[in-house]
């Protein structure tokens, strides 16, 4: 209830657990993604079900989940329970008659989407996410480094596809210098694989042009309450990257700032 002079709202809470959790991860890793960002960056990106997709730092799978969900038409968020469930004019079986409708639109795909992590606990809670939302089976997760996980891509029919992924931030996890050579790695690895694109989450996008590849901004947004850039490179020409990456390095050095967009 709410009451503003003479003036008084009534509101009932509908939803109980707030509308971006799907219901199926009840394990986290460190910094996590919310669910609904996570889904935002597989639509932005471009991807397409056909695609290969890869997290090397997936945490506890969310960009990976996320994907799958989406290839497979699968309805966020049926599993899950809502506030109105426990109202005492709830209708259990139209609401079970509109879930069953919804869940009817999953289809059965052939996905090359893979998820790893050089914390093994982190890729545990990955699996059993993922056995939660559906897609176990469609999903590969692994324990490995970030060089080793792209290392990997040469074994991808066709030579191409996607890396979406939310790096450390720098303000909950890790130090602003290994961000630094984590960025790096993640450029200097990706200009070596000819028809691969990036999609990156940041908070700050000098460490994102210590990449050194021409990216552009897809979106804004905040997660956990810090301001986040989705960032997209879409198949990177070595040379333009390698120009890219020395205009942004002086930018960084003369602004303390990359423009990326």
């Amino acid at each position: 209830m709410r009451i503003v002079h003479d003036e008084c709202e009534i509101s009932a809470d509908t939803s109980g657990v707030l509308l971006h959790r799907r219901g199926y991860r009840n394990e986290i890793a460190k910094a996590p993604l919310r669910e609904t960002l996570a889904a935002a960056m597989v639509l932005a990106s471009g991807w397409r079900p056909n695609e290969p997709l890869i997290d090397p730092m997936c945490g506890s799978g969310t960009i990976s989940i996320e994907a799958a969900l989406f290839a497979r038409r699968i309805a966020p968020g049926a599993n899950r329970q809502f506030q109105f469930m426990n109202w005492p004019n709830f209708d259990a079986g139209l609401w079970k008659e509109i879930i069953d409708g919804a869940r009817s639109g999953a289809i059965d795909a052939r996905l090359d989407i893979r998820g790893s992590d050089r914390d093994a606990g982190a890729i545990s809670s990955a699996t059993r996410n993922a056995e939660r939302a559906g897609v176990v089976a469609d999903i590969r997760f692994a324990v490995s480094s970030l060089s080793g996980s792209i290392a990997e891509l040469a074994d991808v029919p066709d030579g191409e596809g996607w890396i979406l992924t939310n790096p450390p931030y720098g303000i909950r996890v890790g130090e602003r210098g290994d961000l630094r050579d984590l960025y790096a790695t993640l450029g200097a690895n990706l200009r070596n694989k000819q028809g691969w694109r990036l999609g990156v989450l940041t908070t700050d996008r000098a460490l994102a042009g210590q990449m050194r590849l021409p990216l552009r901004s897809r979106f804004d947004s905040r997660n956990g309450g810090i301001p986040v850039s989705f960032l997209v490179c879409e198949k990177p020409n070595v040379k333009e990257a390698r120009t890219t990456g020395h205009d942004a390095q002086r930018r960084e050095t003369g602004k303390g700032r990359v423009r990326a967009d």
